[in-house]
This record gives structure tokens, C-alpha cells and sequence, in this order.
């Protein structure tokens, strides 16, 4: 047979690159890291889906009963007999239900701030980096300022600052914004510092300078050629961030400056059911507090395998 009777071999497709890829070996060979993804993603797709899910809307006043208020889990309540999976609070929402939409809000404001955080970062340390100089110093000066406090008192600064402003009617329509506005502005520094130390040697390097011979100007150069080059440490961090986002929204929720009554999310749920733990109705806080361990947990710990799998140094 000739080499010209032979069939030409398919190229892989890029699923397959994908399948073969060090990446994906290393993601397969770490059991914390596949128990993570999967513990995230269940929970992800929960909160997403959590009209279709939830057997009931819990923040529906037409569909609440107060005579459910206080059902014990899996247990028929005394006065109207019906069960629910994890009980219900005093206003008689099932807990299971609050839960799947109290997600929902914990993670689009963990997102929507890492987001926030990641744009204003990025654009600062690539301006830090590539001009150099008193602007340079300047925004450096700042992220080291605001690095002297605790993010958590930063976020709480800029919500009352921010809450302050706002007109009384529009303070519980504008809440959520405001809260990822604040935890944004508190965790911009870290993505800020990568990139400007990640600038500085990328811009030395010759397909900057051959940029600059054909007359790039200094933004295009900085987004098209530079920015390609330090994402792989961005991305790290914002895996990272985006469990330290969860966590602060929680907290300030339960500290009773974060999200409106009317939209609460997990950290609203564990404060209310922080002032039923003692008196006997512990699935209250219990099931709110477990899910925000297990949603910050698996999302940190997948963010901590993703730092390793793309160290070069570690493989």
C-alpha cells in the first residue's frame, strides 16, 4: 500500500485536547479536587435553578402560613399536618426552599464582586506596571494603605458611606448593588498587586518592544499583548476570592448591614436563626450554616488545587 491509499489521520478535536491535556490528568489523579468541583457544582446549579427545585417560593406572602411556623424537619406540624424536608423558621418558610434562593443571592453577589474587583485590579496594576513612575506610585501607595485593614471593616466602611448617600426609598432596591460595589472596592488590591508584578516583567520582553516598533499604542499593548500573559495568576485568585466574597457578604448580611430583609441571603438566614439556637428550633441556623460552609469550603479548596495544577514549579 502507498502513502497516498493511506486515510489522513482526523485532527484531535478540543475535547480531546482537553481530555489530554496535563490539566485535566492532574485534575483527575486529586480526589479533593474532583469532590470540590462536584459539591460546588450541585450547589451552583441549585441556586440556579431554584424555581424549578424548591417546592415552595418562601418569599411569596400569599403562600406562606404561619401555622406551619416552627415545623421540626421531617416532622408533620401539629396544627395544619404538613412535612417539611428541613422544617421551617418562625414565619413558617421551608427552610429547604430559603435556602436554594438565599443561594441565589450569596453567589451573585460573590461573583458580581469578584468581577468588580478583578476589572478595577486588572486595569490598575496593568497602568502600575506598563507606565511606571508617579502613577505608579500613586496607585501602589493606596492598595498598601488599604492594606492595612481588614477587608471586612473596608467593605463595612464603603456600605455605610454608600448607604448613607442614597435615598431612604431607593436604600433596599440599591442594597444588593451597594454590597457588591463594597466588597469589590475591599478585595481590588490583591488582583492589583499580581498584575502590576506580572506587568513589570512581561513589558521587558521582546514582542512588547517589537509592539512598540510597529507603532502600537500603549493600551493596545497593554490589553492585547499583556494582559493575555497574567491571567493564568488571576485567575487563581479570583477562584479564591470568590469564597472570601461569599464569606463577606454572609458576614455582613449577619452583622445586619449586608442584603434587605425582603431579598435575604445566607448570612440573613443564619442571623435569624441565630436568635432561635437556644431556644430549641437549631435547624434554623443549622441547615443555612452547613450549606455556606459547604459552598465556601469546596469553592476554596478547588481554588487552592487550581493554584498548584498551574504552578509550573509544583507539577
Amino acid at each position: 500500500m502507498t502513502d497516498t491509499d493511506q486515510t489522513p489521520t482526523k485532527a484531535p478535536t478540543r475535547l480531546q485536547r482537553w481530555a489530554d491535556s496535563d490539566f485535566f490528568y492532574l485534575f483527575k489523579r486529586s480526589p479533593v479536587a474532583i469532590v470540590s468541583f462536584a459539591v460546588a457544582l450541585i450547589l451552583v446549579l441549585s441556586a440556579v435553578f431554584a424555581p424549578l427545585i424548591a417546592p415552595y417560593n418562601p418569599f411569596d406572602p400569599a403562600s406562606l402560613n404561619l401555622m406551619n411556623g416552627f415545623s421540626r424537619p421531617m416532622t408533620p406540624n401539629a396544627f395544619t399536618g404538613d412535612s417539611f424536608w428541613l422544617g421551617t423558621d418562625d414565619q413558617g418558610r421551608d427552610v429547604f426552599s430559603t435556602i436554594l434562593y438565599g443561594m441565589r443571592i450569596s453567589l451573585f453577589v460573590g461573583v458580581a464582586a469578584v468581577l468588580f474587583a478583578m476589572v478595577l485590579g486588572i486595569s490598575l496594576g496593568l497602568i502600575a506596571g506598563y507606565v511606571g513612575g508617579w502613577t505608579e506610585t500613586i496607585i501602589m501607595r493606596i492598595a498598601d494603605v488599604q492594606l492595612t485593614f481588614p477587608s471586612i471593616l473596608v467593605a463595612m466602611l464603603i456600605f455605610g458611606i454608600a448607604k448613607g448617600v442614597t435615598p431612604i426609598e431607593y436604600r433596599d432596591q440599591m442594597a444588593i448593588w451597594v454590597l457588591i460595589i463594597a466588597i469589590g472596592l475591599s478585595d481590588w488590591v490583591q488582583f492589583a498587586r499580581v498584575v502590576r508584578g506580572a506587568t513589570l516583567v512581561e513589558k521587558s520582553k521582546e514582542y512588547v518592544q517589537a509592539a512598540r516598533l510597529i507603532g502600537r499604542s500603549s493600551p493596545a499593548i497593554m490589553v492585547k499583548h499583556i494582559l493575555p500573559n497574567v491571567l493564568s495568576p488571576v485567575l487563581v485568585i479570583a477562584t479564591i476570592s470568590l469564597a472570601l466574597a461569599i464569606i463577606a457578604e454572609a458576614t455582613l448580611s449577619f452583622l445586619g448591614v449586608g442584603a434587605p430583609p425582603t431579598q435575604p441571603s445566607l448570612g440573613t438566614l443564619i442571623r435569624i436563626g441565630q436568635g432561635f439556637l437556644f431556644s430549641g428550633e437549631w435547624w434554623i441556623l443549622f441547615f443555612p450554616a452547613c450549606t455556606l460552609l459547604a459552598l465556601a469550603l469546596s469553592v476554596n479548596l478547588l481554588g487552592d488545587w487550581l493554584r498548584d495544577a498551574l504552578n509550573p514549579r509544583l507539577r
